[in-house]
């Protein structure tokens, strides 16, 4: 009787187990302990599914049985599964997700290559598949493959499929440039065979953008514009920038790139009052107005990422002004260039926070530590090693930044050249229906360059079998896209920020590692030094004896050479210790976090059934 009640009580324990298991998988809510709250979506995120109308499909395909499948793909899938349940759980039934194992030759591998899934390739020749079709109505969009890499701005791309999925047209994007981003007619180059071809940036935008091109000389903005690019502004009339300040306070975000030496204006001429090419853009107004910090005449140079680049007679110069940055310049965090390895601007200017700006700016690229600032005058007269030297370090300086906060107008006093009201002052007023100040807070990117943007600088071009094709010389291009990609999404998707990674590292085994090897190093280091002491006591020797090719040691050298071979002994001894020591500590610590991972639970069960008991039993 006694052996059928434990029985059954075990019995019950189990499914007590299972149920509890089972509510606490449907309960509306969760408890996210993770460092980076990366199982927590952000307020965004839930404003975009609170906002869908009709439901969204979401097939996540993922080859859960490939051979040789690597673990890091596994857990990201893993990961990504989990993400997409908590979009479905906030969605409340607007979003329908259905989990996919895409076998080899079925149809769930056709339906996911049909719609634009990507197979990868692992070492052993098999393929896998792992993303995501997002489907509404007629529209669908995909996540290709997701990327591990990619892990800390995965909330982003999910948030961004979903937005993107329930938009029947493109949005609109207005351009102002003084350079020729689109290409214009010409009659003569038609009749040769050679069409007049747009910037590759252009046709880059024209993917996601209806884009119109407003001259500088307009007097106002279309009014259905989604976002505003700026390129290399010059001799705006004063209304089109007015337009361009309501624009800003209106909440629509602005992109803007600015530049202080800018080539193809150089190429053209145009004097200034110094008798140089005048190659410079700046909005002087509306940046002294909203707390941005920009000279038109003065070019950043950077002593460790200054490019290489063939003069004119043919020789190799180190230019300080035309800087090749990597990864390491880069923004880890923003979404636009978190996955950029190379950009490269050419004799770009810097930007800053003014003294009392009420904007918050947020560093997209900047230079190294050893950069500093040059006059544009300087440039034209002044060789490459002579600026090198000429270039005083100051510190980093941003070149591109993303300026965000509430602002006032840059014409508090109206429209310029604004007819003043009959019997009023000469002076104007702020008109019927005129913002003073922003709605919200203000969205500005800023590039100090525009070079950049340029063909010449970004691609290379190729023809192939009469065909024009580009090879990308760098991320250039890249870095322009995913700008305009991030402004011109909605403010609930601008709000969302990376997450950082699930992969934990254990930090303490990987100190303890460091510091073995920091001391291991010091060690070797200072055999090495008393080796080369030696090596070159020998070689003044050597050279003593002349021609000689028999070497007699002397006593005392002789004695140096044992002394030596002893240090050497004893150094390698010790750090045999000390890679003993290391892997002893090691060992230690994986056998404690075993222990505590196999026995925490079993302990924690075995407490609360005895404090039951007791609980009982009082």
């Amino acid at each position: 009787m006694k052996f059928g009640r434990k029985a059954l009580s075990v019995v019950l324990l189990f499914i007590a187990l299972v149920l509890a298991n089972y509510i606490a998988a449907n309960l509306p809510f969760r408890l996210d302990a993770t460092a980076n709250h990366i199982y927590t979506l952000s307020p965004g995120t839930k404003a975009i599914l609170s906002k869908i109308e009709d439901p969204v499909t979401l097939d996540f395909y993922f080859t859960r049985d490939a051979r040789g499948l690597p673990t890091m793909y596994k857990d990201y899938a893993d990961r990504v599964e989990a993400m997409l349940h908590l979009y479905a759980r906030a969605a409340n039934g607007r979003i329908i997700l259905n989990v996919i194992n895409p076998e080899p030759d079925t149809n769930a591998e056709e339906a996911a290559t049909t719609a634009g899934l990507r197979e990868q390739v692992m070492p052993n020749g098999d393929k896998f598949i792992l993303g995501l079709v997002a489907t509404q109505a007629d529209q669908q969009k995909v996540i290709k493959t997701f990327d591990p890499q990619r892990e800390s701005f995965l909330e982003y791309d999910l948030s961004q499929l979903i937005f993107d999925v329930q938009q029947v047209d493109k949005k609109k994007m207005g351009l102002i440039s003084s350079l020729p981003l689109k290409a214009k007619f010409n009659y003569m180059a038609m009749q040769s065979g050679q069409m007049p071809q747009n910037q590759y940036v252009l046709n880059a935008w024209e993917k996601h953008f209806d884009v119109e091109s407003i001259e500088p000389t307009a007097t106002s903005l279309p009014k259905d514009l989604d976002v505003l690019a700026i390129v290399a502004p010059r001799n705006l009339s004063p209304q089109l920038q007015y337009a361009i300040d309501q624009f800003v306070l209106s909440g629509r975000p602005v992109f803007i790139a600015v530049d202080p030496s800018t080539q193809l204006f150089k190429q053209q001429g145009g004097s200034s009052m110094y008798g140089a090419p005048d190659a410079s853009s700046d909005l002087p107004g509306l940046f002294k107005a909203y707390g941005i910090a920009y000279s038109p005449t003065m070019v950043a140079g950077d002593e460790d990422d200054a490019s290489k680049v063939q003069s004119s007679d043919g020789t190799i110069a180190t230019y300080p002004t035309w800087l090749s940055l990597t990864a390491a310049n880069l923004n880890s965090t923003f979404i636009g260039t978190a996955q950029l390895n190379s950009l490269l601007f050419v004799e770009p200017g810097a930007v800053a926070l003014a003294p009392g700006s009420t904007l918050k700016m947020t560093s997209l690229v900047r230079t190294s530590a050893h950069s500093g600032m040059v006059p544009v005058m300087s440039l034209q007269f002044t060789q490459p090693d002579d600026l090198m030297r000429q270039l005083k370090i100051e510190g980093r300086k941003t070149i591109a930044a993303l300026f965000t906060g509430p602002l006032k107008t840059a014409f508090p006093d109206g429209m310029p050249g604004a007819a003043p009201a009959k019997g009023k002052a000469a002076k104007p007023e702020p008109a019927k229906g005129q913002l003073t100040h922003s709605k919200g807070n203000a969205t500005i990117l800023v590039v100090a360059d525009a070079d950049w943007l340029m063909d010449d600088f970004s691609v290379r071009q190729l023809n192939f079998l009469g065909t024009q094709m580009a090879e990308p010389l760098n991320d250039n291009l890249y870095f322009a896209e995913n700008c305009l990609d991030y402004l011109g999404g909605p403010k609930d998707l601008l709000s969302i920020r990376g997450k950082g990674s699930s992969a934990r590292p254990f930090t303490v085994v990987m100190n303890m590692q460091a510091a073995a090897e920091r001391k291991y190093r010091q060690k070797l280091d200072a055999v090495e030094a008393r080796l080369s002491q030696i090596q070159q006591k020998l070689t003044e020797l050597l050279g003593k004896r002349g021609q000689t090719q028999t070497l007699i040691a002397t006593p005392q050298m002789q004695k140096e050479v044992d002394a030596f071979q002893k240090q050497e002994g004893d150094a390698r001894i010790e750090r045999r210790h000390i890679r003993l020591e290391l892997r002893e500590g090691i060992k230690s610590l994986e056998y404690t976090l075993l222990f505590i991972n196999l026995l925490a639970s079993p302990l924690l069960v075995i407490a609360f059934g005895i404090w039951f008991y007791r609980h009982r039993r009082a």
